[in-house]
């Protein structure tokens, strides 16, 4: 089975020194770096492509969130949080991490993390080649749904919206993140159905029910799913091709 690379990231030369002696006797990873702040980290992270990112907070120049925020979602490797800090607990589940480690841990709390990573980056891997199939069409995206994974159909998407590092995509009364941008993808779907209507939300114009005039050149959209969203004046000329369209 191929090896798990891992990147350590942690301020601090004792805390890398004790993440390499745990990771050291395992045949199943490879340790491809170290960094010592989040500037570092990144870079590490365009380049190597981790699979996992042992993850510390408080660092100088960028802490651990500032890492996640600098990159692009589809960039974003599965972490594990490292960290002296309790306060940072509920944030970095939101975030998505795949555990935190309270320091000082021992190694069997090391271990169980690490299991934990392992089982997650073993479900992946499958859905993973099936995803960078579908990548190259338009019409198709792999979502996770609890332990499944679902393939939608773009036609069914009835809008889109940035959600911190990733897309939530509104699929009638479901909602399914993606980890990418909105500019991605906008670059994947057909310009003759999806349009923007403001800056981080993209609509699917099939599904448009109603527009409605508000102040300042801004229009209301009514979407079949009964979602409301608002109409950029800086946008309009999204529904310009409409028969009679004259807003």
């Amino acid at each position: 089975m191929k090896r798990i690379r891992t990147l350590i990231v942690d301020d601090e030369a004792p805390a890398r020194m004790l993440l390499r002696k745990f990771l050291g006797g395992d045949p199943s990873i490879e340790i491809v770096g170290e960094c010592a702040d989040g500037v570092a980290a990144v870079r590490a992270i365009e380049v190597q492509h981790p699979d996992l990112v042992l993850l510390d907070i408080e660092m100088p120049q960028l802490d651990g969130f500032g890492v996640l925020r600098a990159l692009d979602p589809s960039d974003i490797p599965d972490f594990i949080f490292v960290t002296a800090y309790d306060q940072y607990a509920v944030k970095a589940f939101e975030c998505q991490a795949l555990d935190y480690l309270l320091k000082p841990f021992d190694e069997p709390r090391f271990q169980l993390a690490l299991t934990r990573a392992k089982a997650r980056l073993r479900e992946q891997r499958p859905a993973a080649a099936l995803g960078a199939l579908l990548e190259k069409r338009s019409d198709r995206f792999l979502v996770r749904t609890g332990e499944k994974y679902l393939v939608i159909r773009s036609e069914d998407v009835c809008w889109a919206e940035v959600d911190g590092n990733y897309v939530t995509l509104h699929v009638g009364a479901a909602r399914h993140q993606l980890r990418q941008t909105l500019e991605s993808l906008e670059k994947q779907l057909d310009p003759a159905r999806f349009q923007r209507i403001q800056r981080s939300i993209l609509v699917n114009l099939d599904f448009v029910r109603e527009l409605s005039p508000l102040t300042r050149g801004d229009y209301l959209l009514v979407m079949r799913d009964g979602s409301e969203l608002k109409l950029n004046r800086n946008y309009r000329t999204a529904f310009d091709r409409f028969p009679g369209a004259s807003l």
